[in-house]
């Protein structure tokens, strides 16, 4: 055993070293997130930092540069399907594509060059490691470093349904303070020295004193995580809801490889929504309370027929579309839920230079009523707007999208039940040939009824569900009863980035203690409970066309702690630290004097 040491304090002195420290800390993190959801081997993967750290404490330069290919190696491990995205999206050519990976990681990447950085000052600094620091670098770094496609390493932990319970309070910051803790202590502490700890009694009470702390965070935090979880698991919901979920599983683009017509594909996908929605209805036997359908799921086109009064190049208003979901809400007597392109003039000018764009969310009543609108706001660079306006020629499909500026809920309704209800005959997708939306609006009339405010939901659109302080601006709006998050993954294919993406959202519906429902154009679709919970059995598959049915329970609560307080938790020990170890460095270089 000793000689096996011996040769790993060689081996960590050579080049070679310091790259499996780069791969150890992303393949480690990579199979503790989903789709593995091993989530224990997130105690070890911040091993990788912490032997860097010491290799090269000090030498801050290198520990930049090296933070940055921590960042490079764990993009290229974990979120290698931006090579996939940048070909099929960027239409991009292989080289290229691998290119964008490792700029990726070099420019999001920010996160293990400030934990490197500020934990080795610190440590240097005070002249003694300590596993509170590097608890709270590794958070702090989680917090201050950006990201385009924000995760944190509490996500990696939280795949522990009881410490997932903290983020209630903590946010998912806390959880990333207790890695780093954890991992640090594990990481000093030598399984091989312990017969002579056991032995010496000044060693066994500093191995004592050492791992205090960090069982007594644990301890904390598993109590209040099974206290949490307990609490809420026998909450009673205030009702319940038959939610319709509908992947339609929409072309990325109505130019067909097979020759179609654009208005063949685009045909075919409505005729198959159509169809996709009366059978779900027909095999559950009975009607649902809300019909879901994705990001893009009609793609490139609007049901808002304000449209029309707009100077436009290309229609996007496609009265079709409009007339298919006023016939989803009468035929099923179901709010219905959607997304589309909306569009308006930035100021009152007709001039096609203030013409803005927009991504959409809008639900339509029972009665086919258009309501109330929700336009995206945290927009994905290279995806829906570009920094500099010379990049869109380098990627003709990135959208031109403005971000909106409301966070207001949306309200769905129900139809008040007639004592003798009239019926009549469907407007199917084939039947809207020719008609418009008021057509069909005004044939289902006799078939309308006093409608109910149900209540309000929370709607977010793609990556904006990953972003724990921008759904939080939402609170100031009323307490939502459900969290519905619309979504276009096909870019990325079959890889892990849709599980990523479901996973990332997950610790929403804790924070909010609300149901989530997601529903994305080609998976995965599904529902979390107000535990953090995926529900069993009701995700769907990647890249098909699928329904899927479940009951969700409406928590009334009033908001929690996060969404009160936000990060005031992680903020607090940040200032603390910063305050105690100030003053450790006074002193230091006072007695220097």
């Amino acid at each position: 055993m000793d000689s096996f040491l011996q040769r790993f304090r060689d081996f960590q002195k050579t080049l070679f070293f310091d790259f499996f420290c780069f791969f150890w800390t992303g393949a480690f993190a990579f199979l503790a997130f989903a789709p593995f959801y091993l989530s224990h081997l997130v105690w070890i993967a911040p091993f990788g930092l912490f032997w860097i750290t010491h290799k090269y404490s000090g030498r801050y330069w290198r520990l930049v540069g090296y933070g940055f290919l921590f960042g490079v190696f764990f993009y290229a491990i974990a979120f290698h399907w931006i090579h996939h995205m940048a070909m099929v999206f960027g239409n991009f050519p292989w080289p290229i594509a691998f290119i964008i990976l490792l700029l990726a990681g070099v420019l999001f990447g920010a996160k293990f060059p400030i934990f490197l950085v500020s934990y080795s000052f610190l440590s240097r600094r005070v002249g003694k490691h300590s596993v509170w620091v590097a608890g709270v670098c590794g958070m702090a770094a989680d917090m201050i470093g950006y990201q385009l496609f924000p995760w944190y390493w509490g996500n990696l932990a939280a795949g522990n349904i009881i410490l997932a319970q903290t983020v209630e309070i903590s946010g998912v910051y806390g959880l990333s303070f207790l890695v780093f803790v954890i991992s640090y202590t594990i990481f000093e502490t030598n399984p091989l020295h312990l017969p002579e700890i056991l032995k010496s009694k000044e060693k066994r009470s500093h191995f004592i004193k050492f791992w205090t702390l960090p069982l007594a965070l644990l301890l904390l935090f598993v109590i209040v995580g099974s206290s949490l979880y307990v609490k809420w698991k026998n909450v009673t919901p205030s009702k319940t809801l038959e939610i319709l979920v509908v992947q339609p599983d929409a072309p990325m683009s109505i130019r067909d490889e097979r020759g179609r017509s654009p208005r063949e594909v685009i045909e075919d996908l409505m005729g198959r929504m159509d169809k996709m929605v009366e059978n779900a209805v027909q095999r559950a036997g009975k009607n649902p309370d809300l019909i879901i359908l994705p990001e893009a799921g009609i793609p490139y086109f609007s049901a808002n027929r304000e449209l029309l009064k707009i100077r436009m190049g290309d229609r996007i208003y496609w009265p079709r579309f409009d007339s298919l979901m006023v016939s989803f809400a009468n035929r099923y007597k179901a709010s219905v839920f959607f997304n589309e392109i909306d569009a308006a003039y930035k100021i009152k000018s007709s001039g096609r230079e203030y013409l803005r764009y927009f991504n959409n969310n809008v639900v339509y009543d029972p009665n086919g009523v258009r309501r109330q609108a929700y336009q995206k706001q945290y927009l994905v660079m290279f995806g829906e707007t570009m920094p500099f306006e010379f990049m869109y020629d380098l990627s003709p499909q990135t959208g031109r999208f403005d971000p909106g500026e409301s966070f207001d809920l949306l309200h769905y309704y129900s139809a008040v039940p007639k004592e003798n209800p009239q019926t009549v005959l469907p407007v199917t997708w084939e039947k809207t040939e020719g008609i418009d939306a008021d057509f069909v609006r005004n044939y289902y009339s006799p078939t309308h009824t006093e409608l109910k405010d149900e209540g309000s939901f929370l709607p977010l659109i793609c990556y904006e569900v990953i972003v724990p302080e921008f759904v939080r601006k939402f609170k100031d709006s009323g307490n939502p009863q459900f969290i519905a998050n619309l979504t276009n993954d096909k870019w990325y294919g079959t890889t892990t980035e849709s599980d990523q993406h479901f996973e990332l959202g997950r610790l929403r519906a804790i924070e909010w203690r609300r149901w989530l429902v997601r529903s994305t154009n080609s998976g995965i679709s599904g529902y979390v409970d107000h535990l953090g919970n995926f529900i069993e059995g009701k995700s769907t598959s990647l890249m098909k066309a699928e329904t899927s049915w479940q009951q969700i329970q409406v928590i009334d609560s009033p908001p929690g702690f996060y969404v009160l307080y936000g990060n005031l938790i992680p903020w607090m020990m940040i200032i603390l630290t910063a305050i105690y170890y100030g003053n450790l460095l006074l002193r230091v270089y006072r007695k220097k004097d």
